[in-house]
């Protein structure tokens, strides 16, 4: 499969030149760099610093006089240079490096038209241009990578839920988990996701450490994902359930006892390890058994009784 093709779109009036490094080395990541354009007003002493860079890296600078207070003609340059690049059909996605909302719109109508759009800011970009993009770059994160400086994460828990979502919707579907798919997942659920934000190089490194909820499997050059495996496999768990329901008095067992019996004969028994937050909706999705509730309460499980053929 061939490299994707980007255009970088640089709105140099709110973006600093010590970036340019860290964002031309972050994009081939992603593909192929086609277009490199700044815009801005040369003639401003204030763009000094990034004069010095367009040489040495290759940019193309696009003159836009500031005629007015503001700066509307800077952001309208890009904005009209984006579309003509989209038209082309030589590009398969954008780079936007603007911490402004003014190119929230253009995100969205990028995407709309097929396009990935990576968007690369600093912290203090709004949240409906982070939103907008694909994903989501935190510049200072690409310079410093400290944790201490990221603000506004997503949790780590939550991440980690979100990976165990992923997991089990693939296991019950009977499919496994690709590292990769893992990534795009998370990325289309939190566009400014970064697993730099929490101290780690790579996705894989993040996962990894997490150990005592997931396994990494490496295969050649393929790296899968699934919940951790303590030698307790869900097949083995569903028939003891099912066991003690069957021998238990009148086929019937309190759903408190059957906990107790679980954790004595498997110790190291962690309901979340298999994507469900309580015994109970686990045990609700066991065939064959069903709960039984009791002033709204559920109190026991027995075992589903099937209907009876009509005479």
């Amino acid at each position: 499969m061939e490299d994707k093709r980007y255009a970088i779109l640089i709105d140099s009036d709110n973006i600093s030149a010590k970036y340019i490094t860290a964002i031309l080395d972050e994009m081939t990541k992603y593909g192929i760099i086609t277009y490199k354009r700044i815009y801005g007003d040369w003639t401003n002493n204030q763009a000094s610093k990034w004069r010095e860079e367009l040489l040495a890296n290759s940019i193309t600078p696009i003159q836009q006089f500031c005629n007015t207070a503001g700066k509307n003609a800077t952001d309208s340059a890009l904005i009209i240079d984006a579309m003509d690049i989209l038209y082309t059909g030589r590009v398969e996605g954008f780079c936007i490096v603007s911490s402004d909302s003014d190119f929230t719109k253009l995100a969205s109508r990028l995407r709309e038209s097929g396009m990935e759009v990576i968007g690369m800011g600093e912290n203090k970009t709004p949240k409906s241009f982070k939103a907008a993009c694909s994903v989501f770059t935190n510049l200072e994160i690409l310079l410093e990578q400290d944790t201490d400086k990221a603000k506004e994460n997503i949790s780590q828990k939550t991440i980690q839920e979100a990976i165990v979502e992923i997991i089990t919707e693939n296991e019950n579907n009977g499919k496994k988990t690709g590292l990769g798919e893992v990534g795009s997942s998370l990325l289309k659920k939190y566009s400014d996701f970064d697993v730099r934000n929490y101290g780690y190089s790579s996705l894989s490194k993040f996962i990894e450490e997490m150990e005592d909820t997931f396994t990494l499997y490496k295969r050649e050059n393929a790296i899968s994902v699934s919940l951790r495996d303590d030698g307790i496999k869900r097949e083995q768990l569903e028939v003891y359930i099912k066991e003690c329901v069957h021998q238990s008095v009148e086929k019937s067992i309190d759903l408190s006892a059957l906990g107790q019996k679980i954790h004595k004969k498997y110790p190291d028994f962690k309901v979340k390890e298999y994507g469900y937050s309580t015994l109970q909706k686990f045990v609700s999705n066991i065939s064959g058994l069903e709960l039984v509730a009791k002033n709204g309460t559920v109190k026991s499980i027995v075992e589903k009784k099937g209907k009876k053929k009509k005479s």
